[in-house]
């Protein structure tokens, strides 16, 4: 494995790996240390050690950089993973006409911007059009987008989309809550903040007597 040699600072010389090759420990010490991580993800790690002044050979952080590779893996998966794979042919056919409509699904995400984390509940609901999907899927595609880098508003339109594709259903309602820490650690330091977002598709947009209903059910009260 090649090596790049990266200057000291506060006098800590680091090396960046240079092969993309997913590291499988020998040894694990600790619960989840037996997971491959990303050595040069690792390395990256490394060097952000010593450029905040820390030295990464002390004892709290000397498997810091693995156990940060081994979480970035997890929390960005999303990446790694189709829609497809996910719904793996959980449709079935079904002649319902009412709404199908799970709340509180909890989801962790990382803010784009600061890469930050901020987390909260979907509320996912749709009106089916001779097709229903397994409701553990709804959590699933969740998971899939909010795995990323992303904005609340961007994830929130996915899990819209994802249904609209997968099932064609006759409406699609989709409402996020979460608070950010970009917003609560930095910046503003607000820390009582929320954020809700929102998507309505085909009758949850027409129909304003379901998207009350909708919004009633998930504790969203309209005026």
């Amino acid at each position: 494995m090649k090596h790049e040699t990266i200057l000291p600072v506060n006098g800590h010389a680091e090396t960046v790996a240079q092969s993309q090759k997913v590291h499988e420990p020998d040894a694990p010490t600790a619960a989840g240390e037996d997971k491959p991580y990303d050595p040069v993800l690792a390395d990256l790690v490394r060097q952000m050690l010593v450029r905040l002044g820390e030295d990464p050979t002390r004892e709290g952080l000397v498997r810091t950089p693995q156990r940060v590779a081994r979480a970035m893996g997890f929390l960005t998966s999303g990446y790694h993973i189709s829609l497809d794979e996910v719904v793996n042919d959980a449709i079935f056919q079904d002649d319902g006409e009412e709404m199908v409509l799970v709340r509180d699904i909890e989801f962790y995400s990382l803010c784009e911007h600061h890469m930050l984390p901020f987390f909260g509940k979907v509320h996912i609901a749709y009106v089916p059009n001779g097709k229903i999907i397994g409701l553990s899927k709804l959590a699933r595609i969740a998971d899939l987008y909010a795995r990323r880098l992303q904005v609340q508003e961007r994830l929130t339109n996915q899990i819209a989309d994802a249904l609209e594709q997968v099932l064609a259903p006759r409406g699609v309602a989709v409402v996020a809550e979460a608070v950010h820490f970009c917003m609560m650690m930095r910046g503003v330091q607000k820390q009582h903040s929320a954020t809700l977002t929102r998507a309505m598709r085909g009758v949850f947009k027409s129909d304003a007597q379901l998207r009350r209903e909708f919004m009633d059910a998930v504790g969203q009260r309209q005026g």
